[in-house]
């Protein structure tokens, strides 16, 4: 199994993970790893289901192994922890917090109050799904409208998605999910050469890193 944390250079301190298609998938993956031998939080900025495999707390003092920290809100999710991101960060080795939303689209463009990223936050990854590269703006992407504005384009092609991750710049590094098929691995590579920055092209579901950029 791929060594995740190693190759997105996940470093102590604060890290935000955004996009869609995988967001979730690569905070619990990245815990599990960091935990092995660090104390790690997992918390969100903006709203997340609790996890089944992790303790659940409000608030927290320092932790030893792995511990999810956030407030109870609607629909069963939690919401912020109470305590601030820099507490957390003096509580535990790695604090990952998912600081995004997608509707469950594998893209996403941003509105102006999105992401929400701890000012602490010393590494932004940006998750896309491959599974919505090539399909139409308004059937993968959340946000599509401002997608479009971006890009100029109604097809999430390519050069549609790099156009608008580069323009908006929100992230150091990119983790290209989903590429699982010859051809999703194809039009991952495509898209990662248009990229500037870092770029992994990945299957979380496998386990398995395709390909670095």
């Amino acid at each position: 199994m791929a060594e995740f944390a190693k190759q997105l250079n996940i470093r102590p301190g604060v890290t935000a993970i955004i996009g869609g298609g995988g967001k979730t998938t690569l905070l619990y993956r990245l815990a599990q790893e960091l935990s092995e031998e660090n104390s790690v939080i997992v918390a969100t900025s903006t709203h997340i289901f609790p996890p089944e495999h992790i303790p659940c707390v409000l608030r927290t003092g320092r932790v030893s192994g792995l511990l999810c920290v956030g407030t109870p809100c609607e629909n069963g999710k939690l919401t912020a922890p109470e305590q601030s991101f820099e507490e957390l960060a003096q509580l535990a080795d790695y604090v990952l917090i998912e600081a995004d939303g997608a509707a469950r689209r594998p893209l996403k463009a941003h509105d102006t109050h999105e992401p929400v990223i701890p000012a602490n936050a010393n590494q932004v990854i940006c998750v896309v799904g491959a599974s919505g590269i090539g399909k139409a703006v308004e059937e993968a992407v959340h946000r599509p409208q401002i997608f479009t504005a971006l890009s100029g384009r109604t097809l999430a092609d390519p050069e549609a998605i790099a156009a608008v991750l580069n323009q908006e710049h929100l992230h150091d590094r990119v983790l290209i999910n989903q590429a699982d098929t010859p051809q999703r691995i194809a039009a991952a590579k495509e898209l990662a050469a248009l990229l500037t920055c870092p770029v992994t092209v990945a299957s979380l579901q496998k386990g398995e890193i395709v390909c670095l950029f």
